[in-house]
């Protein structure tokens, strides 16, 4: 292979897709949502059973009273990545959310790699959603199912395969499925219904709290430690006090607390699926994000703020803590009201994990990335059904077989990384030529490049983005991406090395974050493109590199162990690209790789 083909294989996997919004009547999919639609299939994929859980773990053993802090800065950090959403959304109206994102910016193979790891994402949530689904009903009914099955069927003792198959988690799947099958309208109304519900009862549930809560219990000290250790026995102990008050464990556990709390708030990237079944998508998408963010924010921290207020941080029940602080306040009914709410929240977030998922196969398969069948669209329900029951089988077999807390940090890999890329690209488009140009502009613009001038890249001489201006932004972007990846891993894993006063790790820090802020400074000399959008991201560079740092840093967290799982799950992924999408593709019919500056094609907006 000479060095000619090798060139020519580089291009094949940087190449991109030059966008080109169809209009309404050629559209595939139906549009049929509307805002209300958006903001509950955000909410609902957002805010499942974790918020009648994770509450009690942060709390007791994390970060005490101040959870509602760790919250709070989990929805900063999560509002990050909903912005550049939000602003893709408004460009990029079509369905493939940040795979496409990342096609039309980055180029194919990252684009492949991003989609691979969505449909991860959403077959390992959907599938352990399921099953906890299961779990959460039949510990409603006396667990007569999981005992009737360990008794009948048994599976080989692993790690990964569950103790016994679960056919109450295949039906739920399958079920849900043949919903999906019918319609996205139809889909949205059951959605907004769970929805409903769950936010009725969360909402009765931070009253109730508020009401019989005692202040106290945000300033306990060690006495009230000492008297509350009677009361604990063989099969409930008390949890760490820490120093007591409002915060027991110090700024520290309020980040230990945020990092857990962030993961709350995954699952808004939905309502960027739903480009082209959206009615008005430039708009609805972004007002869709931002406000199920906030409304998964209220919903958290008043749960949260309840809870601490119900009863002392150290005696709250892991497994299921409102159920007990409202035993513990003498409101013992209530925990039924919990249980319906705790079965809708998980109805709603099953469906939020499965709505999007064949929409991401169906964007791959539609540019050959994946096999072309895939996209076949439904004529009477405007679903694509082939991708729909394909998905829904997979999730449902592994909801019934395996094991699958084991495999959650493996998902959330995949979606730190798609958030991660997502913020590169509004970075990097923001920077790039107006599209729409005219020719004479465009010659203009062309002439003052061809201009010397002693203008560095800190003080570019144009007051509109050009392509050297827009591939500056690119290289410094890129540079910036390396920079804080190398920054996450130090801070991740040998912090007392950057933290020591050796002279050599300090000026070793001082040198990274002087490239770090030197090379963000001369992205923000550079201009912006001034095209119109309902959503821009503010105060970029700054935003989106934020936005990266907080999720590499957080995939630097995970173990060696998930590292390694996402290593098997991307081979499988290359050899499918590889053996069948790059040669496939629809854009190897285009030899000639698109400048940036005309990555977008626009024939009508939908404005």
């Amino acid at each position: 292979m000479g060095w000619q083909d090798v060139r020519q294989f580089g291009q094949k996997l940087v190449r991109r897709r030059p966008l080109e919004i169809s209009t309404g009547s050629e559209n595939r999919l139906s549009r049929c949502l509307n805002s209300l639609d958006l903001v509950a299939l955000g909410v609902g994929s957002t805010l499942g059973a974790g918020v009648y859980v994770l509450a009690g773990e942060v709390a007791k053993d994390k970060a005490g009273p101040s959870i509602v802090i760790c919250f709070l800065v989990a929805a900063l950090s999560s509002v990050l990545s909903g912005l550049c959403y939000a602003e893709f959304g408004a460009r990029v109206p079509c369905s493939g959310s940040a795979y496409l994102y990342s096609y039309v910016t980055v180029g194919q193979l990252l684009a492949f790699v991003t989609g691979w790891n969505l449909i991860l994402s959403y077959v390992i949530g959907a599938a352990s959603v399921a099953r906890a689904w299961s779990f959460s009903f039949d510990n409603l009914i006396g667990n007569h199912i999981s005992r009737g099955l360990q008794g009948v069927f048994s599976l080989p003792v692993s790690r990964v395969l569950a103790e016994y198959p679960d056919f109450f988690a295949l039906s739920l799947v399958l079920l849900l499925t043949g919903l999906l099958a019918l319609g996205a309208r139809e889909s949205a109304l059951v959605t907004k219904i769970f929805t409903g519900v769950n936010l009725l009862v969360l909402s009765g549930i931070t009253l109730s709290g508020f009401i019989k809560g005692d202040l106290h219990n945000w300033q306990l000290t060690e006495l009230d430690y000492k008297l509350a250790k009677p009361g604990s026995n063989g099969t409930y102990s008390l949890g760490p006090l820490g120093s007591g008050g409002f915060v027991p464990f110090g700024f520290h556990g309020i980040l230990r607390g945020a990092a857990t709390c962030f993961f709350a708030f995954i699952g808004f990237d939905s309502i960027a699926t739903t480009g082209e079944e959206a009615r008005h998508p430039q708009r609805s998408i972004p007002v869709g994000i931002v406000v199920s963010l906030f409304i998964c924010f209220l919903a958290y921290f008043g749960v949260s703020a309840a809870l601490t207020l119900m009863m002392p941080y150290y005696q709250i029940h892991k497994d299921s803590p409102l159920p007990e602080a409202f035993i513990y306040v003498g409101w013992a009914p209530v925990k039924y009201a919990v249980a319906v709410g705790t079965l809708c929240a998980l109805s709603s977030s099953l469906l939020g994990a499965m709505f999007p998922m064949p929409r991401v196969i169906y964007a791959m398969a539609e540019d050959g990335l994946l096999f072309r069948s895939l996209a076949r669209i439904h004529a009477r329900t405007s679903t694509p059904v082939v991708a729909t029951i394909v998905s829904g089988v997979i999730a449902a077999s592994m909801a019934f077989l395996f094991e699958l807390s084991d495999l959650v940090d493996l998902a959330s890999i995949g979606t730190l990384l798609t958030y991660s890329l997502v913020a590169f690209s509004v970075l990097v488009l923001r920077y790039q030529p107006d599209q729409n140009l005219h020719k004479s502009e465009e010659m203009e613009v062309e002439e003052l490049e061809m201009k010397p001038t002693l203008r560095s890249p800190c003080n570019p001489v144009n007051t509109v983005p050009t392509p050297r201006s827009g591939w500056t932004v690119y290289g410094c972007a890129s540079l910036l991406v390396f920079l804080l990846t190398i920054l996450c891993l130090v801070l991740a894993h040998w912090p007392g090395w950057l933290f020591s006063g050796d002279p050599v790790s300090t000026a070793a820090a001082v040198l990274l974050l002087a490239l770090i802020v030197g090379t963000t400074f001369i992205i923000w000399r550079q201009p912006q493109s001034n095209s119109p959008l309902y959503f821009k991201v503010p105060a970029l560079p700054v935003l989106p590199l934020l936005s990266i740092f907080v999720n590499v840093y957080l995939m630097m967290q995970l173990t060696i162990e998930t590292w390694a799982q996402f290593g098997v799950w991307m081979v499988i992924g290359f050899a499918i690209y590889f053996g069948y999408g790059i040669r496939h593709s629809l854009e190897k019919k285009t030899d000639q790789q698109p400048p940036v500056s005309t990555l977008w094609r626009v024939k009508v907006g939908y404005i």
